[in-house]
């Protein structure tokens, strides 16, 4: 099928929010001319990235996952969040199957129950009150013992607020009868997504062996990682001993593991170790044969674990569509926003598409992004344009990963450094794009770089934001522009200027439409 404006870009500027006060806000601060001209001279609007307009509880941060699921799938998209509330509040989590079969098989037993998971109300891969509620049920329904292995957040949280999350737990497991915390590990190490197993089996050895520093407490091991100079999120291993300074709440044989987190991605190669049995990206010094390993949502179509909330699957999205039609695309990104304008985009399903091409650009190995804050962004953009002049693709979905990236490192001259190398590259697109007739819509999935600072305390804000998120027509049409939108809308939007009609599943609506001369000489 023809098009009238090939390719079709969308270009996703990962955590690139848009706020009017230039107070910590490194989008103002950075020299931007290229994405300040996109701005200027080509018609844009506003649209919401976070809360209900994602499918999100109100005044909910959006994320990446969460930003990439709705691009995708042209409509609000509930999320795993969302839905495990909603199971809590209406009673139905205290009897889901698979939760309460861990229970009662260390019931029976008289072996512990041991619930992992990412202890913050961050909401972006976990949340707090889904913990709780885990330890209430386990505790209630009669588990022997109960151990929390916390990894400590300080990314989509402040850097250093590990003390709230653990007071509230001890707080609630005292109001509730039971629950130990046995260990706290930063998510740097528990929840890695890059490979790295060095920092995952730190994680793995504390959890079954108790290896790594020792604490009689946890808000002891929290101030100890401060002592050393640690923030939540890189808070290394730290064991609960008992008086005679042996670790407590180690996972053993016999025992039942239940990972909370909801997010998929920072949750899969730590469950890898636990469940694969032929498991070889380091060695295992303990393996325990669990009697129930449950991953809270899906993690990976391959694990055959059990899980406590099935996906819904996603039927006629964009990648699929296009699919139907015959029509090429390619999805690009670096190794952290990979897997967003795949797996996530295409609603959950690793297996690419027919037509779909996939290129992934590796992420510099470095410990933080604000020693690189140019990230990959030149070795991405030089594969964008390559696949543009070689003209294969009808459709092109890229990521520009650093702004977020850098921005989570709460190191605001380097996000400004990240933020004037992807304007830097963006320029090279949008000229290879242009030169070819094609059409670019630039948007992001959530804000984070344009708040680097709390307002009320002044600290490093690292984590996500709630503010609206650009979103620019850039070709030669004359196009009349929605006054707001959300993330629904821009896969409708690039339907609209395809000519391409719009599958009844899509709920969203275009945000720039073709004036009627137009649409009367291209015949759409």
């Amino acid at each position: 099928m023809a098009l009238p404006h090939r390719p079709m870009v969308l270009m996703i500027l990962d955590g690139w929010g848009y706020r009017e006060d230039p107070e910590s806000n490194a989008v103002h601060a950075a020299h931007l001319p290229v994405m300040d001209g996109l701005w200027r001279d080509y018609p844009h609007t506003l649209i919401q990235a976070s809360a209900a307009s994602v499918g999100l509880p109100s005044g909910q941060m959006g994320s990446s996952e969460v930003g990439h699921l709705n691009l995708g799938a042209g409509r609000v998209v509930y999320q795993e969040y969302a839905r495990i509330n909603r199971a809590i509040e209406d009673g139905s989590f205290y009897s889901n199957h698979e939760l309460t079969a861990a229970v009662d098989a260390v019931k029976a037993s008289g072996k512990a129950l041991h619930i992992m998971g990412l202890l913050s109300d961050g909401g972006v891969h976990s949340h707090q009150s889904h913990i709780e509620a885990m330890v209430k049920l386990a505790v209630e329904r009669g588990a022997p013992e109960v151990y929390v292995h916390a990894f400590l957040d300080g990314r989509d949280t402040a850097p250093q607020s590990a003390h709230r999350y653990v007071h509230r737990l001890q707080k609630f497991m005292a109001e509730v009868g039971g629950g130990r915390i046995a260990t706290v590990v930063g998510r740097y190490y528990a929840m890695d997504r890059d490979r790295r197993w060095q920092r995952v089996q730190a994680a793995y050895d504390l959890l079954t062996q108790g290896t790594g520093h020792a604490a009689r407490g946890a808000i002891e091991a929290v101030d100890m990682a401060y002592e050393r100079g640690e923030t939540d999120e890189f808070v290394e291993a730290t064991a609960m001993v008992d008086d005679a300074g042996a670790p407590i709440g180690v996972v053993g044989d016999g025992d039942a593991v239940v990972f909370m987190n909801f997010r998929s991605d920072r949750a899969r190669q730590i469950t890898q170790p636990f469940i694969e049995p032929g498991f070889d990206k380091f060695e295992r010094a303990v393996v325990p044969d669990l009697a129930h390993f449950v991953c809270l949502t899906e993690y990976n179509d391959a694990f055959d674990v059990p899980m406590a909330f099935p996906p819904q699957r996603l039927k006629r999205i964009f990648g699929e569509y296009l699919a139907s039609l015959g029509m090429g695309q390619l999805r690009i990104a670096e190794t952290e926003k990979y897997a967003h304008v795949t797996f996530f985009f295409n609603g959950g399903e690793e297996t690419p598409f027919p037509g779909e091409d996939r290129i992934l650009i590796h992420s510099p190995q470095v410990a933080t992004y604000d020693q690189q804050p140019e990230m990959s962004a030149h070795e991405l953009t030089d594969e964008v344009v390559k696949a543009v002049d070689a003209g294969t693709y009808d459709v092109i979905i890229m990521n520009y990963a650093n702004a977020d990236m850098v921005g989570h490192t709460g190191n605001f001259d380097a996000t400004v450094q990240a933020l004037e190398a992807v304007d830097e590259c963006v320029g090279r697109v949008v000229e290879s794009v242009r030169a070819h007739g094609g059409e670019l819509l630039v948007t992001a999935d959530h804000g984070n770089a344009e708040q680097m600072a709390d307002p009320e305390t002044g600290k490093p804000h690292t984590a996500h934001s709630i503010n609206p998120v650009p979103f620019i027509y850039v070709g030669d049409r004359k196009v009349t522009m929605a006054e707001t939108g959300a993330l629904e809308d821009v896969v409708p939007t690039m339907l609209h200027l395809m000519a391409l009609p719009q599958p009844h599943e899509m709920t969203g609506h275009a945000l720039a439409q073709l004036d009627v001369a137009t649409e009367q000489a291209e015949g759409v």
